[in-house]
């Protein structure tokens, strides 16, 4: 887990007393602002997400979102040991979060890689091998459905841990009573035949339901119904799609 602080922006009041020479020349390479940063990070998550184990047969391609990326910066800024909340990580669907700080730069591959590594705690279809044991990162990074992310990093100079660097996941994954199971298990595309990306599906469903029994509302009611209409949009209109 990481804080950052851009070379050429002052963003909390107590950073403007840290003049440009004192940012590590390693800070600049690490923005997110970079296009090759960007594809760095989307292109490990996809490999990773490609890696599950059992394999994934409803497993969405990543794409960098924008939006996401500028609310990960808006809270890497503050320097926080914490999550931001759900309203300050939210496009037009909900976001999930994953932080990581370290007292020395990390390479985003690292960072994300560390994350993957509680998969070493986790087993499909059970949870956390141990109790107490960490895997929620692990979890949103290979939740199904979660096919956008923006990440960010900051320099930190007051605190212990002087690099800080967050990613965002829309939608957001890791529902609680589906963290045993974070996507299906069968063959890689097997639920996306006709939009298969190397293993990945690359149709994913555009809207949010509101209710996560909305896909037994739209089978007991259907539709036509106007509550379901209203508070199922992904349940009522991505027949095709990942959802």
């Amino acid at each position: 887990e990481n804080k950052y602080i851009q070379r050429s922006f002052c963003y909390n009041y107590w950073q403007c007393y840290y003049t440009a020479k004192n940012v590590p020349d390693t800070f600049p390479a690490l923005l997110t602002t970079n296009v090759d940063q960007q594809k760095l990070i989307v292109d490990k998550h996809n490999t990773l997400r490609r890696g599950v184990n059992p394999t994934a047969s409803n497993m969405l391609r990543m794409e960098w979102n924008p939006a996401a990326a500028t609310n990960a910066q808006n809270w890497a800024n503050q320097c926080s040991l914490n999550h931001s909340t759900s309203s300050q990580r939210r496009t037009y669907v909900d976001c999930g979060e994953n932080l990581y700080m370290s007292t020395a730069p990390s390479s985003w591959s690292d960072a994300i890689q560390a994350w993957y590594d509680e998969e070493k705690d986790f087993k499909y279809g059970v949870g956390a091998t141990t109790e107490g044991a960490v895997i929620g990162h692990y979890t949103q990074m290979v939740w199904y459905k979660s096919y956008q992310i923006g990440c960010a990093v900051a320099y930190c100079p007051k605190s212990t841990y002087k690099y800080f660097y967050v990613c965002q996941y829309c939608p957001a994954g890791n529902r609680v009573d589906l963290m045993k199971t974070p996507y299906k298990e069968g063959k890689p595309c097997g639920d996306c035949p006709n939009a298969c990306d190397n293993g990945l599906c690359s149709n994913p469903c555009k809207f949010q339901d509101l209710y996560s029994n909305c896909p037994q509302l739209e089978k007991d009611y259907g539709c036509a119904n106007d509550f379901v209409k209203q508070n199922c949009p992904a349940s009522c209109q991505c027949k095709t799609e990942i959802n």
